[in-house]
């Protein structure tokens, strides 16, 4: 029998490390602070106020992770960014709906707590609540050591958001002529990548994350470590000026998956391809992996992140108003009468490079 004394440090769990990483937290998430926040960061549950502007508000919430892009992070040792692919990928699935986001919350996990790495992850998450206008209400650090390889964690997280009930946005309005509008994606955004590495690895092993990417001038794990685009800001003010019938958030499954998602019975999507420019990294991938159309087009975005759908008249002035305030928009292609599906339509890209019109 042994008379070796255990403790919770000895066998990995350094609690006296987690309270240094919520002392580093506590700024960060005071600077996301939004009116309907109660509290603040440490309590056993994140108190939230409805805004009272809303007369029949319905919560809208969705989770997410980052996946396997994470992996890049821990070969180029930067975790600065993977935050803000968190907060995006729920908030813009909250966009969908119409509704404007609330409040987020994380969940980290890794095998040794060292408290500047969770800082850099938190920080991550608070920039991408400051591009969403949410507040960071609170989180889990959990250290499981044996559980992740050195080095390694996991980050989840989810979103609440809310919408008044009759402005709530189901595709259900969608008709055959209106037009899709495409916005673009900063690149893979947080879906894919578990083909996107298996790709560039086999073709220049680990160390190809430091390489040149051709036609971009960045390196590719630069450009595959490029945070997801977070589209409340640009987007969501407009949806009160302008009638849109469907939103499409392009993740896992692509343009193929994600569009019927949206549509409602007798509708099908046409998409003129070509009608927008594809970044240098998904033509990269798909020639040197020698991927199908059909597979790159039913797996990444290909340099669109949202699908705005509207009729003819509101499409023009929603492009408009997109413009003015900065924001590139495509006209990716049209409804059409069919079944839920995606046709694709083979249409030279415009002279010049213009793409839109």
């Amino acid at each position: 029998m042994t008379t070796e004394r255990w403790t919770y440090r000895k066998a990995g769990v350094d609690i006296s490390a987690g309270n240094e990483a919520v002392r580093r937290l506590a700024p960060l998430a005071a600077a996301t602070r939004r009116p309907g926040v109660i509290g603040g960061i440490g309590g056993f549950g994140g108190l939230f106020a409805v805004p009272p502007r809303l007369k029949r508000p319905v919560l809208v919430a969705a989770t997410d992770g980052v996946g396997t892009k994470l992996k890049i992070a821990f070969a180029l040792d930067r975790h600065d960014t993977v935050g803000i692919d968190l907060v995006a990928m729920s908030v813009n699935d909250i966009l969908v709906q119409g509704a404007e986001p609330l409040f987020f919350l994380d969940y980290i996990a890794c095998g040794k707590l060292r408290p500047g790495r969770i800082a850099e992850l938190v920080k991550g998450i608070a920039d991408g609540c400051l591009q969403a206008g949410c507040a960071l209400l609170g989180g889990e650090t959990a250290e499981m050591p044996g559980f992740y390889q050195p080095g390694e964690y996991d980050l989840a997280g989810f979103a609440v958001g809310a919408a008044e009930r009759g402005s709530l946005i189901d595709g259900s309005g969608i008709r055959p002529g209106d037009v899709m509008l495409g916005l673009p994606s900063s690149g893979l955004h947080s879906n894919g990548y578990s083909l996107a590495r298996a790709v560039v690895e086999a073709r220049w092993g680990r160390g190809a994350w430091r390489r040149k990417l051709p036609g971009d001038g960045r390196s590719i794990g630069d450009a595959f470590l490029a945070p997801t685009r977070i589209y409340i800001k640009p987007v969501l003010g407009l949806l009160k000026r302008f009638p849109v019938g469907g939103i499409v958030h392009l993740t896992g499954g692509g343009w193929t998956e994600n569009i019927p998602r949206v549509l409602p019975a007798g509708c099908a999507a046409a998409v003129d391809l070509g009608s927008w420019p594809v970044p240098p990294l998904f033509t990269l991938l798909e020639s040197e992996g020698r991927i199908g159309r059909e597979e790159m087009l039913r797996t990444f975005n290909l340099g669109i992140g949202l699908i705005l759908i509207a009729p003819p008249q509101v499409a023009e002035g929603l492009r408009r108003a997109l413009r003015r305030r900065g924001e590139a928009c495509h006209v990716v292609g049209a409804i059409v009468k069919g079944r839920r599906r995606v046709l694709y339509r083979e249409r030279p890209a415009p002279a010049g490079g213009r793409t839109e019109r």
